[in-house]
């Protein structure tokens, strides 16, 4: 039996408090199961954004998508984590990863690391993080007995941490390809790779993780071309038939997209879906045609 979805919304622009409200309400209402929160420089705040999110909604589940690791010292995480999962009412998922924009790190005077070095650092992030979170003596305390876990992977090294410690294995579907942070998009045979090696690495799990992909771009139309054509410039290896495969793609007639959701989730085992702010109307009408087959 595949696992029920779940669908979540990663809000990327910061606004007045009214506004913030205003459009964490509207995710609500249209079904969004999860409210999250990216950790880049010129975007909100995480941990406040998710608070003031608890306070606009009844609902969704509030989650980090994904933290920094090089931006935070773990103790004060650990306190951040306690915190927000209190004043949400046990409603957060805390995301984490590596990051990948130098720039970021050079602005916030913080190292940036070689890619073993960053997950290095994670490594030990998480690890400090599950030893104070689980402790009885650690102040303040979570309202959750365990808070979720969410990583984000792709590669080996990453992958082995995600099936060591995450409830949540996230794939984004793209490798950075440069230290500015440029993301080239993986094709569903590098995606089935890369899904294929975790579930190796997770093969001893006493349950297995939730499987989590961000879709890049969503948009119900019967003409996908010039919806497609600005990626299409910044990967000219891509025709148009090959960008419409991309499994981080979601461009095509209403009932086309729902196919494709469901094919995935056979295929990946990618049940827990993520979509960018921008596509937060656009996706509406295919969970709610997903949701109606499955009831």
């Amino acid at each position: 039996m595949p696992r029920p979805f779940r669908f979540g919304v990663n809000l990327l622009t910061s606004a007045s408090a009214a506004e913030w409200r205003a459009k964490c309400r509207r995710a609500e209402e249209l079904g969004y199961d999860v409210i999250l929160v990216p950790d880049h420089l010129g975007m909100v705040a995480p941990f406040p954004a998710l608070v003031a999110a608890a306070g606009a909604t009844e609902r969704p589940r509030l989650g980090t998508f994904v933290l920094n690791a090089g931006f935070w010292n773990p103790a004060l995480l650990a306190r951040e984590v306690a915190t927000t999962d209190a004043l949400t009412g046990g409603r957060l998922e805390l995301g984490l990863g590596t990051g990948y924009v130098r720039a970021e790190h050079e602005t916030a005077g913080l190292p940036f690391g070689s890619p073993r070095e960053r997950v290095d650092l994670l490594r030990r992030t998480v690890g400090e993080l599950e030893r104070a979170l689980r402790s009885a003596e650690h102040r303040p305390r979570p309202a959750q007995p365990r808070v979720p876990l969410l990583i984000g992977a792709n590669g080996d090294r990453m992958l082995r941490l995600t099936a060591e410690h995450a409830d949540i294995a996230a794939f984004t579907g793209a490798r950075a390809r440069d230290a500015a942070g440029t993301l080239t998009p993986l094709t569903a045979d590098e995606l089935d790779e890369r899904v294929a090696r975790y579930r190796e690495l997770a093969a001893d799990r006493p349950a297995p993780a939730e499987l989590n992909l961000l879709i890049q771009l969503v948009a119900v139309t019967d003409d996908p071309g010039p919806v497609l054509r600005p990626l299409l410039e910044r990967h000219p290896q891509l025709d148009l038939d090959r960008a419409l495969a991309l499994p981080i793609m979601l461009v095509g007639t209403l009932e086309q997209l729902v196919a494709r959701v469901r094919a995935q989730r056979e295929r990946f085992g990618f049940s827990y879906l993520t979509v960018l702010e921008p596509s937060m109307e656009a996706f509406a009408p295919v969970m709610r045609r997903l949701r109606e087959e499955s009831a």
